[in-house]
């Protein structure tokens, strides 16, 4: 384990090297704010193939993101509020409390809730150098690709942690999380097994490198419970590093390199993201390297562009090795302060890991939007759009199964949806 963690370790920091000029993050999150904030996205649309029934989305599933715009057969808000409730001696104590209303098919019938985030912050406290001390339930270092909804680090989940404490020219933070704290019970109420594991996460962030540019380092070590009644059960590993540019043509970028080890890798996790924990059945033997580009800017008032680019190599004694390439752009395109064109393609790849025909996919959306300002990440938008998917023999099983309305496509290598989404952040 020792020399795979030396060896992740030296090929990040080569590949970083390579890539400084590429540079950072695309917009993300930050800590919860004062007041009542939240996300909402919900819509209605229908395919244009066979019985015209449920919209269909394109995706090839597993261990792939789809690409977003017109493209989603969910619907999602997430909401809540983050108040101050105490002060002392110059300590602000701040609790956070979201919902969730999660359905996997257009509007929120049968739809899923659950308490989002439940947690309290210790705010500027002097022993830890301006640092926060937190418990509870939260989202946490998640930033992602926006066009493609994936948060390709996930720290969210349920813990304790110190953050952003000042250390040298950069700011160290450290989390615990309890992962998958579940037990199998017997019928006779006896305990068979547990899929539990700790999460130990530890970044070092906003190091200065060049010119409006900085680098974060991410890393999680997981170690798994139970007893193996259940299977084997293996501890695991990822080790992360972003160089994050500002000001690149108005907008930002990020350039990533990471490694993951068994449980590590994040496959089977609740989140499915590197960061948080696997499942602990995954050995040494299950590898994920990703390196990926996500770019965007806004070179003039009404014109803005998001795109990205990512590879990903998936490895296993079991199944053998497959890489998923993907590219994607999407321009936006302001005709007036509040209405604008919106475009974007996807295109991804999958190679199998038995040496058959690798699964192809394409995805053109064009979505006319009523926006609250022209910017790229202006929001709310209003949209209305028609997509078109396209996809290879090989990819027909993987697109009917990552349908959320059921295998419409059949044997057919091509479809079209139609509809209306908003989406908003407040």
């Amino acid at each position: 384990m020792k020399n795979q963690m030396q060896k992740a370790a030296l090929t990040i920091a080569l590949t970083l090297t390579l890539g400084m000029a590429s540079g950072a993050a695309a917009a993300q999150a930050g800590q919860d704010a004062e007041g009542f904030h939240g996300y909402l996205r919900v819509g209605a649309g229908t395919s244009l193939n066979g019985d015209r029934g449920p919209q269909g989305c394109y995706g090839l599933g597993g261990n792939t993101r789809k690409y977003r715009l017109g493209n989603e057969c969910d619907s999602d808000f997430e909401g809540g509020y983050t108040k101050q409730i105490a002060e002392a001696d110059g300590v602000r104590y701040v609790a956070t409390l979201w919902v969730i209303a999660y359905g996997d098919k257009s509007g929120f019938r049968d739809a899923e809730f659950d308490i989002l985030k439940g947690y309290v912050e210790a705010k500027g406290l002097d022993f830890l150098h301006g640092g926060t001390a937190w418990i509870g339930k939260r989202y946490y270092n998640r930033p992602d690709i926006h066009m493609m909804d994936f948060q390709y680090i996930n720290f969210s989940g349920t813990g304790a942690g110190l953050d952003k404490i000042q250390a040298g020219p950069g700011k160290f933070s450290y989390a615990f999380f309890k992962d998958n704290d579940i037990n199998a019970i017997a019928a006779n109420g006896a305990v068979l097994g547990s899929a539990a594991a700790t999460r130990q996460n530890l970044m070092y962030q906003d190091l200065p490198v060049n010119a409006g540019g900085t680098v974060d380092v991410a890393a999680s070590i997981i170690t798994a419970q139970g007893d193996e009644t259940l299977g084997a059960r293996h501890d695991g590993w990822q080790l992360s590093a972003f160089h994050k540019q500002a000001d690149v043509f108005g907008g930002a970028n990020v350039f990533g390199v990471q490694y993951g080890v068994g449980p590590g890798t994040g496959i089977g996790g609740d989140h499915g993201g590197m960061g948080s924990a696997g499942s602990t059945l995954l050995g040494s033997d299950v590898t994920r390297m990703r390196v990926f580009d996500n770019l965007w800017i806004q070179p003039s008032w009404n014109f803005g562009v998001e795109m990205v680019a990512l590879v990903q190599k998936d490895k296993s004694d079991a199944i053998g090795s497959s890489t998923w390439t993907s590219l994607g752009v999407r321009p936006v395109y302001a005709l007036t302060n509040n209405f604008k064109l919106v475009m974007e393609v996807g295109t991804d790849r999958v190679t199998s890991p038995t040496g058959g025909a690798a699964q192809r996919l394409t995805k053109v959306t064009f979505a006319p939007t009523i926006s609250a300002g022209p910017g790229l990440w202006a929001r709310p938008e209003l949209r209305a759009f028609v997509t078109y998917g396209k996809w290879n023999d090989a990819a027909t099983a993987s697109v009917n199964a990552a349908n959320s309305g059921g295998p419409v496509y059949n044997n057919r290598t091509s479809g079209t949806s139609v509809g209306f989404q908003v989406e908003t952040w407040f």
